[in-house]
């Protein structure tokens, strides 16, 4: 028996999402082994690769010139996504790149176009299609359990905000609901988003509304095929983190996610109490263990991954036009 080939893979990026996808990799993932990790930040790449056996560089292009790297997974400020993929394309390294994968729908073409013109695989970090009630959701519906779909909802609410100060504008649509975006069009299968109205304000944190922070957001999503779905975001879940789905069609419903922990729950003399998860982290920590292994398996098989950076630009461009209708204060269309 041959048993399959493991794939290096070098990391860029050891921030907060960058370290658990380091140590998912390196400890869940049996088809990938992390050899070397990047961040600009002096000793921080050093510390977290040591931990897992892996190499600490400074520079990405350390990572992308190592004969040892195989493919490369990005997880770098979102500014930098789009070049950061193009040049690991073009160094011929497989890429995962974290959403966003671009904030222009012009980026999403070029880093489309140098994965393909390299031939290698690119996948984008829509983690909740791994997640195994986001995955039997989608299966329902594929396999006509629900009928056609009608209304839909996707919900994203955030335990808090640590330091408002540090959230780029527009991120409640660009970073956080393009999730959503992306269940949504995951969860109507061959629909085409046509017109999204958006409304948001600074409801947690209002005084750094001026700067730019929206933290309180619903977005209506009308679809070629006459469904709709809403999508909500909220930076103050003080239960736990909490993300969800409803598809209700001509033939029935179906939901997805919960907040908690575990399916334990205690009865006692107080109530009802659930542990809940308080980071994305926690919570899909089995999703973002099957994202890499899908992006593991796609890079021994030589074929596309399931996430491709064509997702990447469908929900961007629902996000981009949620800019545009906040602005406008009215309905906007769509822009593939």
């Amino acid at each position: 028996m041959t048993l399959p080939r493991t794939i290096p893979v070098g990391l860029i990026g050891a921030g907060r999402i960058g370290t658990s996808h380091a140590e998912i990799i390196a400890h869940r993932v049996p088809g990938a082994s992390l050899v070397a990790v990047a961040d600009p930040r002096p000793g921080v790449a050093d510390a977290l690769g040591s931990s897992l056996g892996a190499r600490g560089v400074l520079a990405p292009g350390d990572i992308f010139e190592a004969d040892d790297v195989e493919a490369v997974v990005i997880a770098a400020s979102s500014e930098a996504h789009t070049e950061l993929v193009i040049a690991a394309a073009r160094a011929g390294k497989a890429v995962f790149c974290e959403k966003p994968m671009a904030l222009t729908l012009s980026d999403a073409d070029r880093a489309i176009a140098a994965a393909r013109d390299a031939d290698v695989a690119l996948q984008v970090g829509f983690n909740r299609r791994f997640a195994p009630g986001f995955e039997a959701a989608h299966a329902a519906i594929v396999a006509g359990s629900v009928g056609t779909p009608h209304l839909m909802r996707s919900v994203t609410r955030d335990p808090g905000l640590a330091n408002p100060a540090a959230v780029p504008p527009w991120t409640v649509f660009t970073q956080t609901l393009i999730h959503d975006f992306d269940a949504l069009l995951w969860l109507n299968p061959g629909a085409q988003p046509a017109e999204v109205y958006a409304t948001a304000d600074a409801l947690v944190a209002p005084e750094f509304k001026q700067a730019g922070l929206l933290d309180t957001a619903v977005v209506v999503v009308t679809f070629d095929n006459g469904a709709r779905g809403v999508a909500e975001a909220s930076f103050s879940a003080t239960y736990g983190y909490d993300v969800r789905a409803e598809v209700f069609g001509s033939g029935g419903m179906v939901t997805a996610g919960t907040t908690a922990r575990t399916s334990m729950t205690l009865h006692d003399g107080s109530g009802r109490h659930v542990e809940t998860a308080r980071q994305d982290v926690d919570l899909f920590r089995d999703a973002y263990t099957g994202e890499f292994v899908e992006f593991t398996d796609a890079v021994r098989e030589g074929r596309a991954p399931s996430v491709t950076g064509v997702d990447a630009k469908r929900a961007l461009s629902i996000a981009l036009a949620c800019i545009e209708s906040v602005r406008a204060n009215a309905p906007v269309k769509v822009t593939a």
